[in-house]
């Protein structure tokens, strides 16, 4: 579904944000993107929903290859990929629901199948009772669940979260990560990048780490996982072991 084959992104001033990454994510799966600020995590996203293209190698996302895609190529993808990020990015003077429709209103969903598909999502993160409610009168957590919906709202492959609890208090951050595991085991991929370790040591999907624009371990790698611990490097969850 998502395959990077020997991707590497340098930006004009000879900064490196990737390099040799190779990479595959099959769908439904569940994917921890974690490493330091500064690590390639969000450039690495980013070329996911092809918003950047690799200097070198190629990003195949659902067939539509770095190399060759045209700008309504990428635009037909996006369509099918659901984007959420840490700051929400609603429109401010629409309610919870008109934010959702919006989705659906710039791709030319008919309106008479707009109210159904938004309800749907809404009643699918637990808002159905706050659709006329202004961004401002909810609360951090509500915020998101909206900025989930609206990225469901299209029956996306793929879920492409980047630090959605960033700004969320603990018993939020619970909320949207369950939220985010029903969406996956609904049948939706989730990529899911995060400084949040504690989400991580609890669950047991599997976790990418990157450091300085590569990556130095891959749960869902035998291979990289083994020479991590053969190297007594410190895994994940901060804990040393060979």
């Amino acid at each position: 579904m998502i395959r990077f084959t020997d991707v590497s992104l340098e930006y004009s001033r000879g900064t490196s944000a990737l390099r040799g990454i190779d990479l595959d994510i099959a769908r439904r799966e569940f994917v921890f993107l974690i490493g330091p600020s500064g690590a390639g995590k969000s450039t690495l996203l980013k070329c996911m929903y092809m918003d950047v293209r690799p200097s070198a190698g190629e990003v195949k996302v659902a067939g539509t290859s770095s190399r060759s895609a045209t700008r309504s190529e990428i635009a037909k993808l996006r369509r099918k990929m659901g984007i959420i990020f840490q700051d929400f990015r609603l429109l401010e003077d629409r309610t919870v629901e008109q934010n959702v429709a919006f989705a659906l209103e710039v791709i030319g969903t008919p309106r008479s199948a707009i109210p159904n598909k938004v309800n749907r999502v809404l009643t699918q993160v637990g808002l159905a009772s706050k659709t006329t409610a202004l961004p401002r009168e909810l609360s951090g957590g509500e915020q998101q669940r909206v900025a989930i919906a609206r990225a469901l709202v299209n029956d996306p492959f793929v879920l492409i979260a980047d630090e959605p609890t960033g700004n969320l208090d603990e018993r939020a951050t619970r909320g949207i990560f369950q939220l985010l595991r029903d969406i996956s085991a609904s049948g939706t991929a989730v990529v899911m990048a995060t400084h949040n370790l504690e989400l991580v040591r609890r669950s047991e999907y599997r976790t990418i780490e990157l450091n300085q624009g590569g990556i130095v371990y891959d749960s869902g790698d035998s291979t990289r996982a083994v020479a991590v611990r053969l190297l007594g490097e410190p895994t994940p969850t901060g804990e040393a072991v060979g």
